[in-house]
């Protein structure tokens, strides 16, 4: 049919487009057939998990894996909330937080592994299309509040340092609450948007996820229509819940860096430091994956990496965050002995 028009439309402007429209379409069509694999909305019930991997010999090995991380993070996160709202010491800004990113931890990742675990433990890779949004939801709205409380962190870290004298009475309470609440309401609204994004998804390309849960990049690329429009909404969420509350981060450490700077002894300018350094490792390893995962997987042709990335952030950050704080923090090391002697 192209050459059939190449043939008859050599001295026509008007026929050059037409051709140049039909060879547009030709591989639009291509990328997504209007046959039996791609499948109208109201006909789709289920998905299928792929997961990282499909050899069946790796499966129960991924199976010990994912549990032995998943009891290590749980336990952790919950030893750090028991230790920080048993022990006075720790009744403070910092520790607020530090308990409220260790729930939304055990949030999160509650919210993926199990179904894995399952479908490993049943041979089956089968999610249904309302278990698959509620899953999307449920993990948007605890990965956004996990970077909305490390955000709240650093200016927690940007009062104690830059404004020492005026500490409690900047972070008091009150204020504390409400950075929590307003972190909550962020990510709601977050996660209503991207299902909202999914829902105005008409046709799919396939019904076959390349990760362990319904990673909302990838189901927007299974997306056979109005690719491009996705693609700008989700760098335009990326940007707006990704690089606002990073440009604060950003801000927050050039302040406190300078300040620290100012400090004459070298043993102050350590301590000031040190209270910095669980919370900065945190942050890039969070954030770092994070971005790659999200914002790359509009570019990338390789799904299956993506999956496997996904794992540093979804399961790794979580499970690392206990012993971050815990092995780096004299104050929860001590709240922990004074734990351990006190149930001796």
């Amino acid at each position: 049919m192209s050459s059939f028009l190449v043939k008859n439309c050599t001295e026509s402007e008007g026929c050059l487009l037409i051709y140049f429209f039909f060879s547009y379409s030709l591989f639009f069509f291509k990328r997504c057939p209007r046959n039996t694999e791609t499948q109208n909305l109201t006909s789709i019930s289920q998905f299928y998990l792929l997961g990282l991997s499909e050899d069946p010999e790796l499966q129960p090995l991924l199976f010990g894996l994912f549990l032995c991380m998943y009891l290590v993070t749980v336990l952790g996160n919950l030893l750090i909330i028991l230790t920080v709202n048993s022990d006075s010491h720790l009744h403070t800004p910092m520790y607020f937080f530090l308990s409220n990113l260790s729930l939304s931890d055990i949030c999160s990742i509650s919210t993926t592994v199990p179904k894995m675990l399952r479908n490993i433990q049943t041979h089956s890779s089968i999610i249904s299309y309302v278990s698959c949004l509620t899953q999307m939801s449920l993990f948007t709205i605890f990965g956004c509040m996990d970077y909305m409380i490390l955000t709240a962190m650093a200016y927690d870290r940007y009062v104690a340092i830059c404004h020492p004298l005026y500490y409690l009475v900047i972070m008091n309470p009150r204020l504390c609450g409400f950075l929590i609440l307003v972190s909550f309401l962020f990510s709601l609204l977050g996660s209503q948007l991207h299902i909202l994004m999914i829902l105005q998804i008409t046709n799919f390309k396939d019904v076959e996820i390349f990760s362990f849960f319904c990673d909302p990049s990838q189901l927007l690329n299974l997306s056979c229509t109005d690719i491009l429009s996705n693609n700008i909404v989700q760098y335009v969420l990326g940007a707006f819940y990704g690089l606002f509350p990073f440009s604060g981060i950003l801000f927050s450490y050039y302040k406190i860096v300078s300040s620290i700077l100012r400090i004459p002894s070298s043993g102050g300018k350590y301590k000031a430091f040190s209270t910095c350094g669980s919370h900065l490792a945190v942050v890039c390893l969070f954030l770092g994956t994070g971005f790659w995962v999200y914002l790359g997987s509009t570019v990338s042709h390789s799904p299956r990496k993506g999956a496997v990335a996904s794992v540093m952030y979804t399961v790794v950050t979580p499970m690392l965050n206990p012993f971050i704080y815990s092995l780096r923090n004299r104050d929860i090391k001590g709240a922990l002995r004074r734990l351990h002697s006190r149930n001796a």
